[in-house]
């Protein structure tokens, strides 16, 4: 039987630590071609990755998959322009990169995070070849990008959200994260219910192993850790979870340390936000890591925060890091509205509180600390075996695999 062969589109791709990664590698494992058309490697810092500049490399084999990268602008010191020309450069590069690709294919997959212009270059390929597109719909637009770009006027609004709907509509299928974000998009698109699966984006399978880091153990030991990892964004309202840190602390839970793993645009004024709280040892900010790093930090959690900005258009995903969060079998602090405070909130495996609201936090961090081993270990289990059940790559992949195929 002739192989299947994909094109997945998406400005990001390894070495950046996307999911989509290993979604690549999973299609590879079940017996098809993968091709990837990308970016050049500058998330989140917004400076080539060791090895790259403009010039390329162009051309790459990573983990069985063909990779043929495009130009950009890259997001050098995150400034608002900067972001912006960053967005827009590649979907036009990548259009005039589109003749390298080596087809036929059987289908194409946008992995659309953030813009939604990333659709561009797919959705001409797919229409000059009349091949099946499907887009992963991950941060939904213009929503999301006002949760980085604070766009207040009017005619620039109206300008996004036709482009917007333009992109969604001319994709053949939409994969959305949510229910609520199915609808939105039908709504949006007028497309029926049967063009837009409700899929959630999977866990790659190594969160789900612990790493006994020594090292780390014995600086961790003897307090109370709460600790996120990830990306230092806007739409992450770290704010609200340093300040309920510092609450919480300073209302009795003496052994409470809040560690802040990662790195991104809000970094600066965060760091800047911690100093002006006299915060002292209760934040600790660690660099970034890689993703197969993260479980030698979440291993010596006692409980893991997961944050976003009040936003309904926020709440109709579900935060990426919730999925790992489950998979390290540890209690859950969500700080969030809609669809991630309501997965948590099913699987009993932590505490909620509304998006934005430091003092809800601060008392859900409080009672964290003060419950018994047996009860956060419980809450622990039940996280992991949500984690099995929505977000294992195996069954998503079942799923995605059967709906990009569909004629």
């Amino acid at each position: 039987m002739e192989e299947k062969k994909l094109l997945i589109v998406t400005q990001h791709f390894w070495p950046e630590a996307f999911r989509v990664n290993d979604l690549a590698v999973g299609f590879i494992e079940r017996g098809w071609q993968v091709d990837v058309l990308c970016g050049l490697p500058n998330y989140p810092k917004g400076e080539w990755f060791s090895g790259y500049r403009y010039a390329g490399p162009r051309r790459e084999t990573h983990d069985g998959v063909n990779i043929y990268r495009a130009g950009e602008i890259r997001r050098k010191g995150n400034t608002g322009l900067r972001i912006f020309l960053n967005y827009v450069s590649w979907p036009v590069c990548a259009v005039a990169n589109l003749w390298r690709l080596k087809g036929p294919y059987e289908a194409v997959l946008c992995y659309n995070t953030s813009p939604v212009l990333m659709n561009l270059p797919a959705i001409v390929y797919a229409k000059l070849h009349k091949v099946p597109l499907t887009s992963y719909v991950l941060d939904i637009w213009p929503e999301n990008l006002y949760s980085v770009l604070p766009v207040k006027n009017a005619l620039l609004r109206g300008v996004a959200r036709r482009v917007s709907d333009w992109h969604y509509r001319r994709c053949d299928r939409l994969v959305a994260m949510s229910g609520s974000l199915r609808r939105r998009l039908c709504q949006r698109t007028g497309k029926p219910e049967s063009a837009v699966a409700v899929i959630p984006q999977h866990c790659e399978d190594f969160y789900a192993v612990p790493i006994r880091d020594e090292t780390l153990a014995a600086r961790f030991a003897g307090r109370f850790n709460l600790v996120f990892t990830g990306n230092f964004s806007p739409a992450q309202s770290l704010e609200t979870v340093i300040q309920a840190a510092v609450k919480a602390r300073r209302q009795g839970a003496d052994a409470l340390r809040l560690v802040l793993v990662g790195d991104g645009m809000s970094a600066g004024a965060l760091k800047a936000l911690a100093k002006e709280l006299d915060a002292g040892d209760t934040v600790e900010f660690l660099p970034s890591v890689r993703p197969q790093q993260v479980p030698a930090y979440t291993a010596l959690a006692d409980g893991l925060v997961a944050s976003l900005s009040a936003s309904e258009d926020l709440g109709m995903t579900v935060p990426a890091k919730i999925a790992s969060y489950m998979a390290a079998a540890k209690p859950l602090l969500a700080s969030m509205d809609g669809e991630g405070a309501a997965a948590v909130a099913e699987a009993g495996c932590g505490l909620v509180s509304a998006a934005e609201d430091v003092d809800a936090l601060a008392a859900n961090m409080a009672a964290l600390c003060a419950a018994d081993g047996q009860t956060r270990a419980e809450m622990g289990r039940r996280a992991f075996a949500y984690y099995e059940t929505h977000y294992r790559r195996r069954a998503v992949l079942d799923r995605l695999e059967e709906f990009i195929s569909a004629r």
